[in-house]
């Protein structure tokens, strides 16, 4: 296995829209091998192959305390949406940004598993809205882009900023994710 580099915002490479997976295979699994050990290293909950420069719809999450529920949706299509919950996001290609965003508190999605396999789940709470950061990964959009565009390009300028100012320093992976309003929560 091997941790795989995250795209950071507002690299135009997250904003390409991910091609469906057609080959199920090693290479496959040693994708998502990898994808699993660079979101744990980042450390977060979920990551979208979009954000490893790997534009296949394929996204990992764990939302578990323990790291030990680790689930693969390969081709994801939410086929329901229900409710609504606003929770604090941040994102693993965003350092260190977190902003409220309303998202789908329920949703049913479709999926393939690392064989190829369908399956239907009904998700919920932080599950559900993980799936759906991660799923708009896929689709080349941020969740900055559920922001004004004010703020989004003030995210912007500092994040350019900050890269600036470590470049050519030893660079050390900051905190982020997703955290939520009941807590903090890497994702």
């Amino acid at each position: 296995m091997a941790q795989l580099t995250i795209l950071e915002f507002p690299d135009p490479r997250l904003r390409t829209r991910a091609a469906p997976v057609q080959v199920f295979d090693a290479a496959l699994e040693r994708l998502i091998a990898d994808m699993f050990e660079t979101m744990y290293a980042a450390p977060g909950i979920g990551l979208a192959a979009t954000q490893v420069n790997v534009h296949q719809r394929l996204i990992v999450v764990d939302v578990s305390e323990a790291h030990d529920d680790p689930q693969v949706f390969i081709n994801p299509v939410i086929l329901k949406r229900e409710g609504k919950e606003q929770s604090e996001e941040g994102c693993l290609s965003v350092p260190q940004v977190f902003e409220p965003v309303e998202r789908a508190e329920r949703v049913t999605v479709r999926a393939q598993d690392a064989q190829g396999e369908l399956f239907e789940r009904e998700l919920s709470g932080l599950l559900a809205v993980c799936v759906q950061h991660e799923m708009d990964h896929l689709e080349g959009k941020l969740f900055v882009d559920y922001l004004s565009s004010l703020k989004r390009e003030h995210i912007r300028r500092r994040l350019e900023k900050e890269r600036r100012e470590r470049a050519g320093a030893p660079r050390s992976r900051p905190v982020s994710g997703w955290r939520v309003a009941s807590g903090a929560k890497v994702i």
